[in-house]
């Protein structure tokens, strides 16, 4: 991980808005998780069905989505192909360990329980990313077959072989990664319709409605579930993200309305991410029930509001001094 200067290239501010959305969530939904008196409706579903909690990992999926194709042909034209390959192999690799390294040292301390699979968010990420980097210089209607090719493989074999697994694995290990990378892969075909500013983002909110009906359709022949990470959990969550980062394109671009939080947590998303482990654990790791998990929802708020508020320091601070933490 480096620290670099903002670009002087503008960035469109409802992707940090969105992508910081969706950490401040994660931070959220990790710090309330364990605590047993926060209501099921704020937490994963424990397998078949769906919850606000469950759109989460789905949205930071898509923000990387809509800029992979932008970084990627920018390197490309810049680096040339070897350089630009190499670079995005390594920030991937790079995600892979380091979730692994998070996941070991979670074990450990009880924070994390990645049951009989060491595995996390990072590398389900890492492993959709290089996924995506061997079909993203095709067309985007090419990608859009190949990862409904590859979801569709991945549900048969979910159906056949692979649920006991999955359902024992975080994000469902790395049989998931598969349907990981399809919803990524799909994203950055979405990505490059609202980058098409002549017509494509005209067609972008009525594309994400399809696809958002599609996975409800899907639900009526294999269940929505994150912890399976099934097809039509995957369409109907690719779909509703896309529509709520349109309503943060929406707010900043037609409404004036700009969340400059939000824009300080995106602009750092992974440091902040990386760091919100560390900040859980004062509180998590002296293994006080009162303390922690048989806390009263008053206290949890008052804990997940003193988490975010170091966060938001942390990320204002890097904003106002031109700085931002990437791989």
């Amino acid at each position: 991980m480096r620290a670099q200067s903002v670009s002087p290239v503008l960035r469109l501010a409802a992707i940090d808005q969105f992508r910081g959305f969706a950490i401040f969530l994660m931070v959220l939904a990790d710090t309330m998780s364990d605590v047993a008196r926060v209501p099921a409706w704020l937490k994963h579903a424990p397998d078949i069905g769906y919850t606000v909690i469950d759109l989460i990992a789905p949205m930071f999926i898509f923000a990387i989505g809509l800029t992979f194709g932008l970084s990627f042909r920018r390197r490309l034209a810049r680096d040339g192909a070897w350089r630009t390959y190499e670079h995005f192999i390594i920030r991937n690799t790079a995600l892979i360990g380091i979730g692994a390294v998070l996941t070991l040292g979670g074990n450990m301390t009880g924070i994390y329980r990645s049951n009989d699979v060491p595995w996390g968010l990072l590398q389900a990420i890492g492993v959709a990313g290089l996924l995506t980097l061997i079909v993203i210089r095709l067309p985007a209607r090419w990608r859009w077959v190949t990862g409904l090719v590859l979801l569709a493989f991945y549900q048969v074999m979910l159906d056949r072989l692979w649920l006991k697994d999955v359902l024992q694995s975080v994000h469902g290990g790395p049989w998931g990664a598969l349907s990981w990378g399809a919803m990524l892969i799909m994203a950055t075909g979405l990505a490059d319709l609202f980058h098409d500013e002549q017509w494509g983002r005209r067609a972008y909110p009525w594309a994400a409605l399809i696809v958002t009906a599609a996975g409800i359709a899907l639900a009526l022949l294999s269940p929505v579930s994150k912890m399976r990470v099934s097809a039509s959990y995957n369409l109907l969550s690719l779909g509703l993200s896309a529509l709520v980062f349109y309503g943060f394109y929406l707010l900043d671009n037609r409404w004036n309305v700009h969340l400059q939080a939000l824009t300080d947590w995106g602009m750092n998303a992974i440091l902040l991410y990386l760091l919100h482990g560390m900040l859980i654990g004062v509180f998590y790791l002296p293994h006080v029930p009162a303390l922690y998990f048989e806390a009263p929802l008053w206290l949890a708020a008052l804990e997940a509001a003193a988490i975010v508020a170091v966060l938001s320091w942390i990320g204002r601070s890097l904003r106002l001094r031109g700085l931002f933490f990437t791989l």
